[in-house]
């Protein structure tokens, strides 16, 4: 089974083509924690002892916060999940989170951030995979 944890370059040409001066723009995480967070290559940034994947994705949103705050974008939810109502019964998320940015050049500027790409490593870590899905607002 593939994981997902990065975009691809493919991936992010074709969000930016679809999605790029349509506004405010709503990601939809769907998470799946590592049982122990993996810091192999993350040296700058590793914790002294191990920690789990939820611990290492809690150190992310603290300190992804302040790079969300001055792009203008905001944590609309961020909550436990476990089984779907509708859905496959074998697929398990950990947590649901939907950020809302204020456009896609907002998104862009918070993601290349040098600072922030210097504690997106904690992401990496903590996650065995992931879904980002997009969503622009429709009229009625």
């Amino acid at each position: 089974m593939k994981n997902y944890i990065d975009v691809t370059p493919e991936m992010g040409k074709a969000f930016y083509m679809k999605y790029n001066d349509k506004g405010k723009v709503t990601m939809l995480n769907l998470l799946r924690f590592k049982e122990v967070a993996d810091y192999d290559g993350l040296d700058e940034i590793s914790p002294a002892q191990n920690i789990s994947g939820k611990e290492a994705y809690d150190i992310y949103m603290e300190k992804t916060m302040p790079f969300l705050n001055a792009a203008g974008s905001k944590v609309i939810y961020y909550g436990e999940s476990r089984d779907f109502i509708i859905g496959p019964e074998d697929e398990k998320w950990d947590r649901v989170l939907l950020v809302e940015h204020e456009s896609v050049a907002k998104f862009m500027e918070f993601a290349n951030n040098k600072a922030y790409l210097k504690i997106a490593g904690h992401r990496t870590a903590a996650l065995s995979d992931s879904r980002l899905l997009p969503s622009i607002q429709t009229e009625r």
